[in-house]
């Protein structure tokens, strides 16, 4: 039986394209000191650390080797997760595992991503192995100069989400203006956020429209940026969260799924089992594990808030519906009503989402770090309209198969 762990502290850095400012231990620690200083503990009340990024898109590997002294780790167990745009779940997951089986009273956990310090961030846009394996895949099958170009452009993260987005499209009757709708949304909530990467304030469906079609469904207004900046929690006992913390976030629920590789072909050109990337099964399977364990039955209905990772607009809609917060198709009926809104039934992404901030190791730390300060009351002008009693982070990687779902709430479980 595990026992009760809660979030007494949340930090983060503002996000920006590039920090030149900071290096990356630099960077780090300023989210890990403000987590700290929020929680009221010393690092030396830290017994353990957990830390995750996408060590390839910045350029340094073993990491924490480097950023161990300047968040105080020295002589401490030290964990690195990294599982593509999950990693900052799993990182969150790991701390929450850390300190309910027992094993440490208190735990840091740390994500982050400094795109601007390497090229390499340039394969999230698919100029990397998705391109060279399109280029292959061109010459053996034929295609035309044009397609080709297209192909090689729009390939990675990108190429994989608008594939799921037509999919979604045909199967809901959702249109490219709810996409428009989605990413202004977005936009208006980052300029609520003071962390947040893009902030638009008046942000409008119609100002997204007017920006350049990249690769149907996707205008360049719907895509997220490339951005830098840290996120921290600190995870502790209920023992320690009572003492501590006027109102802790209490882990009710965490569950991780991997579907089949979501993409309309491998990179092996062996071909897949999944042929609906919007089916996104792993996602289904994890939210009903976690609220099994958070004993939700009703998440329309006792889920009253969501962070949803959605570098794409069509992705919080799809995975709105996989989480059970919405019927089948309904989701973007629900977006036309402001359902979504901040003074909406299920509130989701008020903090801008990964659609205005993605640093992509922390960017699913971030949707528990939001859904932590939501149940806190601490989240500011971007705080909900209600009293948030229940709240789910999401988080998706590789090519939309890994999922990572967390449920957060005021009381632990009982």
């Amino acid at each position: 039986m595990l026992n009760n762990a809660a979030i007494i502290g949340c930090g983060q850095t503002r996000h920006s394209s590039k920090h030149r400012e900071w290096n990356l231990a630099e960077m780090v620690a300023e989210a890990a000191f403000k987590a700290m200083e929020d929680a009221e503990v010393t690092p030396n009340e830290v017994d353990a650390i957990v830390v995750g990024n996408m060590q390839g898109f910045g350029g340094v590997a073993q990491p924490e080797m480097w950023l161990g002294d300047w968040v105080m780790g020295e002589h401490k167990p030290v964990l690195r997760i990294t599982t593509g745009g999950t990693t900052g779940g799993s990182v969150g997951q790991g701390a929450y595992y850390s300190v309910a089986s027992g094993l440490y009273d208190t735990v840091l956990a740390l994500a982050w991503e400094k795109h601007s310090d390497s090229k390499e961030a340039g394969a999230t846009t698919g100029l990397l192995h998705v391109a060279l394996g399109n280029l292959f895949h061109a010459f053996n099958c034929g295609l035309s100069l044009k397609t080709l170009l297209g192909t090689t452009a729009v390939g990675a993260a990108a190429g994989v989400a608008l594939y799921q987005a037509k999919f979604y499209m045909h199967r809901s009757g959702c249109r490219i203006e709810h996409l428009d709708m989605v990413a202004a949304k977005a936009r208006r909530n980052g300029a609520k956020n003071p962390y947040a990467h893009l902030q638009i304030p008046n942000c409008t469906p119609e100002d997204i429209a007017r920006t350049e079609m990249v690769a149907y469904p996707f205008r360049f207004g719907h895509i997220c940026p490339a951005s830098d900046g840290a996120s921290a929690i600190v995870v502790a006992s209920e023992k320690t969260a009572r003492k501590k913390c006027r109102q802790p976030a209490w882990f009710k629920g965490v569950a991780s799924f991997s579907d089949e590789e979501n993409q309309m072909q491998s990179e092996n050109y062996g071909g897949i089992g999944v042929l609906d990337a919007s089916e996104q099964m792993g996602a289904r399977l994890s939210a009903r594990k976690v609220y099994k364990q958070a004993g939700i039955t009703d998440p329309k209905k006792e889920i009253d808030l969501a962070e949803i990772y959605q570098p794409f607009p069509s992705q919080e809609l799809i995975f709105a519906e996989r989480l059970g917060l919405f019927d089948e198709g309904q989701a973007w009926k629900g977006l036309e009503k402001g359902e979504t809104d901040i003074a909406g039934r299920i509130p989701t992404d008020l903090s801008g989402g990964v659609n205005a901030t993605n640093a992509i190791g922390s960017s699913a730390l971030q949707r528990i770090l939001e859904c932590a300060l939501q149940i806190q009351g601490k989240a500011g002008e971007h705080q909900a309209g209600k009293k948030v009693h229940n709240a789910i982070a999401h988080g998706w990687g590789g090519v939309t198969n890994y999922v990572t779902v967390t449920v957060l709430g005021d009381q632990p479980r009982g």
